[in-house]
């Protein structure tokens, strides 16, 4: 290891003469063979591994200005540093590790595992590139096949409870009003309505839109009840029953909100966050079902039976020692 690197900091005298592509700006073209070349040019060996030029100038590159300055007040010393105080001791720590074989004992192999799993992830981002690159016609289509999500009409959350006559309706409907909350209301609600999709949520329709189409799932209210709660206040009772089918119904406009109705370039940014995500997944979820195919093999659950009960159920409990910590990205 002393060797590895003794040699390892004779090469970094090499690096004094090998020029950035910065050192380079306003030269004429250079030729790619040569370019090619230059980049493949050792700094350093470490054991197995080989340090180039290339490695050196990308390494230094991926650095912000103001931390390359730490490392010297010149490029020339700037290279010699950052070879010697971190290519260097970075690949003299591999070494040690392989020697003694820590990327196969747990923790490390996990962990070491996880870091190339987490590099293929970057790289699935890094081929489709940036947010910014899908194209406006990208974000055009989306928004017209979403558009509902951007451009909504006006909606009312309506409590509603259904009666069976107008004379129930009344009876409720004078309860209701000396005594207007909640709980009043729910409790007329789950005696009196005949609404089964309802009466047990005290008539709570969700918001629902002009048309009687409602934000919950299977539930939907009458046109016509809509309309006579329009001519009320929020937090106001719809001053007379109103008749629905065959029932009657007592209506209590709890809110409103407005219509919403942004542009495509109102919520471009929005979109192609949500398209570039969409496609990072779809190209994740591809890449997993190829490998699942091609690699995994053995696949058998029933072993796990046999784990400790409380495995994984106490969620302020150690890391079991044969697992990586959740927050190890």
């Amino acid at each position: 290891m002393r060797r590895a690197l003794l040699a390892a900091v004779l090469c970094a005298t090499l690096v004094a003469s090998t020029r950035t592509r910065a050192d380079d700006a306003g030269a004429s073209p250079v030729d790619p063979a040569a370019e090619k070349a230059r980049r493949a040019a050792t700094v350093a060996k470490i054991g197995d591994r080989v340090v180039t030029v290339g490695e050196l100038e990308d390494r230094l590159a991926a650095l912000p200005p103001f931390q390359r300055a730490t490392f010297g007040a010149d490029a020339a010393t700037v290279r010699r540093a950052f070879l010697q105080q971190v290519l260097v001791p970075e690949g003299l720590y591999a070494l040690g590790a392989a020697e003694q074989k820590l990327d196969q004992t747990v923790p490390t192999s996990f962990e070491v595992e996880r870091a190339i799993s987490s590099a293929t992830l970057r790289a699935i981002r890094q081929k489709l590139g940036p947010e910014s690159a899908i194209a406006q016609a990208d974000v055009q289509a989306y928004y017209d096949a979403n558009r509902d999500r951007y451009d909504t009409p006006e909606r009312y959350q309506i409590w509603r409870i259904l009666c069976k006559t107008e004379d129930e309706a009344k009876t409720v409907l004078a309860a209701a009003s000396q005594n207007l909350d909640t709980k009043t209301f729910g409790d007329l609600a789950r005696d009196h309505s005949i609404d089964k999709g309802s009466n047990m949520r005290a008539g709570n329709l969700g918001f629902v839109t002009a048309d009687g189409k409602s934000s919950e799932p299977g539930l939907s209210l009458d046109p016509a009840v809509i309309k006579a709660a329009q001519g009320v206040k929020d937090g106001q009772l719809v001053p007379v029953p109103v008749k629905e089918g065959d029932g009657f119904a007592v209506a209590w406009r709890r809110g409103t909100i407005p219509a919403n109705k942004r542009s495509v370039d109102d919520v471009a940014a929005q979109i192609r966050d949500t398209v570039w995500k969409d496609r990072v997944k779809a190209e994740t979820d591809k890449l997993i079902s190829t490998l699942r195919t091609a690699k995994l093999r053995d696949f058998n659950t029933a072993p796990l039976a046999d784990l400790p009960a409380t495995l994984g159920s106490d969620a302020g409990g150690p890391t079991h020692p044969g697992r990586p910590s959740a927050d190890a990205n």
